[in-house]
């Protein structure tokens, strides 16, 4: 074939039949009448390979390939028949269905749920804290990610908790291990009187996407989307692997016409120190879902899965650039994304968070109606709490109830004659409607009395700190405190003004639990991580040096001075004379 446009001849180790010729003759000519070259359709050379070679595969990823963790529900049949504590292996492959064994710290599994956005039923609710009372221990936590998690699930239940949860038309699939982790939105989606645009039903398409595709059950590591539609409350979208940002373009010289497009920023882990990188795009609404599977699609071809501690979409971005993640994305799209040339000097200055927006009563959209935001200490709920609160989301309000990424909880939809009456009833079951300069701001990841990697008793020692400080500390401005047990950062203590990084502390020969403390974190359009102040504070001197740290602020600072303002502007050896 001397004119042939074929670029080989051979194929498997065999010459092309006379009809393979042929065929593939006609294909490579209409691809050079196209403009295309051979060389086009070879693998890009400066991209890591998706799946290294079997000897460089992690055991993690030896156990998928082994058995898709998915398909591991006969198993835990088989587990839950022996009432038999799960394995090495299949304690991994059984994070698929939401089940995390607590050995050694305890005995049982924690339940992880999947409430994307947070939005609940009353009658969800209900069922939750009668399962609750009946499989677990009634221990309930609201997490960071707007989300519930329960304890102590016998392995002989297992496969009744799942039922049950399934029941009431929620789930536990991919709520742990290397998937996508449960989506978070404004809490205040189609009822707040700040917001851009409802985020809450695009979450809702986006958790649909992802629920009936089986490909994104597999990502080299943990996966967090978070969408901001510009209402009162942060979802501390700048932290996520995607945040996509809601704003309005003018009409100017932008790309597009002019309305409500969604920002994208990629890459954040604040565990790693790391906030998303805006991408420079703007996102029509009905893209949004496609483009977000789109980027996961890259990652999961893209990213690293011979190392775990490499392997977060931040670690893929540290060999790619920006602009080749946007190219990659756009390929899977098939279309190129509107960039924001034009617009970014447009874009009005980004609000700064207000200070605990997401506790107190709020006007909605809707007139005559109220959104009541209630303090839930580090998130804890008892079953009693939790059947108190979908009775008054039912008789006051339309029976929904919002979780937050603070820990806390919204009840939507309340007449302004009942107002009242529901902050004196969440008052009564320990839920403040209003808000504390101190006590709304504390967040705690679990803590060492159910997580295995916590060195601190996180969840304990914020509540004993929330009173101690109540007692002797008179703050005039709003103050966050995060807790968080280890540097996986569950609580995000980086973002916070104060933030408390649990660990071992030598104190006379003796190790025991205590912190090192961060100062001056932030968020929003303050993204700032925080600096370490003091290192190694036990337990015991905890609450006098926090004590010192919020007086030594009332002290020094400028006059209406907040407590981020005013560690932004000393150095760390001089904060430490200060508040030392």
């Amino acid at each position: 074939m001397p004119d042939s446009t074929i670029p080989f001849h051979t194929a498997a180790g065999e010459t092309l039949s006379e009809g393979q010729g042929a065929y593939l003759d006609g294909f490579f000519a209409g691809l050079k009448n196209r403009g295309y070259r051979f060389s086009d359709l070879a693998p890009i050379p400066d991209m890591p390979s998706a799946l290294p070679s079997e000897p460089d595969l992690i055991p993690e990823e030896r156990l998928k390939r082994e058995l898709h963790p998915l398909d591991s529900y006969p198993l835990l049949l088989q587990h839950a028949a022996a009432h038999q504590a799960p394995d090495k292996e299949n304690t991994y492959r059984f994070k698929w269905h939401g089940l995390f064994y607590l050995s050694p710290t305890k005995e049982g599994f924690m339940a992880r749920l999947r409430i994307p956005g947070g939005a609940l039923r009353s009658f969800q609710l209900r069922e939750l804290a009668t399962i609750a009372d009946t499989l677990t221990s009634g221990y309930i936590q609201i997490t960071t990610r707007s989300n519930l998690q329960m304890r102590l699930i016998q392995p002989k239940d297992a496969p009744e908790f799942l039922r049950r949860v399934q029941a009431i038309g929620l789930h536990t699939r991919g709520a742990g291990a290397d998937n996508v982790r449960n989506l978070t939105c404004d809490a205040t989606s189609g009822v707040d009187v700040e917001e851009l645009i409802e985020t809450l039903p695009l979450v809702e398409e986006l958790a649909a996407c992802i629920l009936h595709q089986r490909e994104f059950y597999d990502l080299p590591r943990k996966f967090n989307i978070a969408l901001h539609g510009g209402g009162s409350i942060p979802t501390l979208e700048e932290t996520n692997d995607i945040g996509f940002r809601a704003v309005r373009v003018p009409a100017g010289p932008a790309e597009v016409p002019p309305g409500v497009y969604f920002r994208a920023a990629v890459g954040g882990a604040t565990g790693h120190k790391a906030f998303a990188s805006d991408l420079g795009v703007l996102i029509p609404p009905d893209r949004l879902v496609a483009t977000a599977c789109a980027m996961l699609r890259v990652y999961l071809q893209n990213g690293n899965r011979s190392d775990r501690k490499k392997a977060r979409l931040k670690h893929l971005l540290e060999h790619w650039s920006l602009h080749q993640f946007l190219e990659a994305t756009e390929s899977q799209l098939g279309i190129k994304l509107p960039r924001v040339h034009g617009f970014e000097d447009q874009e009005e200055n980004r609000r700064v968070p207000r200070p605990h927006p997401h506790v107190g009563i709020h006007p909605q959209k809707q007139a005559g109606l109220f959104w009541i935001g209630a303090s839930v200490p580090v998130g804890q709920l008892t079953s009693k709490q939790m059947r108190r609160v979908a009775e008054l989301a039912e008789l006051y309000g339309s029976g929904e109830i919002r979780l937050t990424v603070w820990q806390s909880l919204i009840l939507p939809n309340i007449r302004e004659a009942f107002i009242e009456t529901v902050a004196r009833a969440l008052k009564k079951i320990g839920f403040d409607t209003r808000q504390s300069n101190l006590r709304s701001g504390f967040v705690a990841c679990t803590g060492n009395s159910y997580c295995k990697f916590a060195g601190a008793n996180t969840k304990g020692h914020a509540l004993e700190l929330m009173d101690y400080l109540d007692r002797r500390v008179q703050l005039d401005v709003p103050v966050n405190v995060h807790l968080t047990g280890c540097p996986n950062s569950c609580a995000q203590h980086y973002i916070g003004d104060l933030g408390l990084l649990g660990a071992k502390v030598k104190v006379n020969g003796e190790s025991v639990e205590g912190y090192h403390i961060f100062v001056g974190g932030g968020f929003g359009s303050q993204t700032t991580v925080g600096r370490q102040l003091f290192q190694g504070v036990s337990v015991a001197m905890l609450p006098f040096t926090m004590e010192k740290i919020l007086q030594g602020f009332l002290a020094h600072r400028h006059p209406g001075e907040s407590f981020r303002g005013f560690t932004t502007r000393h150095d760390v050896r001089t904060l430490q004379e200060l508040l030392g």
